[in-house]
């Protein structure tokens, strides 16, 4: 049988990586948003380790709850793509993995431009750029990043952490903008009527054609 795990120092270069990158662009400063990075490091190991290192949730599901792949070897890492091995065929595997490449790449733009944006901002209220369209678009790379990786390797321990991620980054975002209405005052709270938290609209809200009008 095929077996194309084992592969602990590409896991541990991904999660190098990742973690330099989120680091240098998330920024985290209060007791919350380590924690919040924290778990999304969590996300990223756990999602590498079974990438190349060990296959658990494979082999949950052929050993544990024997589940029978349709493929001739479980354990090559082409059998990794679930939702082409389980779902879709295995001829969806380069769809599927492409999917998740625009989803994390445009994740990762977002991140950086939105890093950017605050960086150049020197204290003051970002409503500009992709900050007039939502107000938490690092948020949104995060929520883009882990749903590209998601759709091109789920595993069973990601799927659970998943939305859990989802919960405490959108609790972050509501303390976060508290602290915001304490230092901006009626300038946030008229741009915070007006521009949507974390998905743009497809078209003006009420305030907006008010304003414009």
């Amino acid at each position: 049988m095929r077996w194309d795990y084992g592969y602990w120092n590409i896991v541990l270069a991904n999660v190098l990586f990742i973690s330099f990158f989120l680091l240098g662009f998330l920024r985290p400063k209060g007791r919350a948003e380590w924690r919040n990075l924290g778990l999304v490091e969590a996300f990223f190991v756990a999602l590498y380790a079974e990438m190349y290192g060990f296959p658990l949730t494979i082999y949950l599901l052929t050993s544990v709850f024997g589940m029978r792949l349709p493929v001739l070897s479980p354990f090559s890492h082409t059998s990794g793509h679930l939702w082409a091995t389980l779902v879709l065929g295995s001829r969806f595997t380069n769809a599927i993995c492409t999917l998740g490449s625009y989803l994390l790449f445009g994740g990762l733009v977002i991140l950086g431009i939105g890093w950017f944006q605050i960086h150049r901002s020197r204290g003051r209220l970002v409503t500009w750029g992709l900050y007039r369209f939502i107000r938490h678009p690092q948020y949104l790379a995060l929520f883009l990043i882990t749903t590209g990786m998601l759709i091109q390797w789920p595993t069973l321990p990601t799927l659970l952490m998943w939305p859990v991620l989802l919960v405490m980054y959108s609790r972050l975002a509501l303390e976060e903008e508290k602290n915001l209405r304490a230092a901006f005052g009626a300038e946030y709270e008229a741009y915070r009527s007006r521009t949507p938290a974390f998905f743009p609209r497809l078209w003006p809200s009420p305030t907006q054609r008010v304003q414009e009008s």
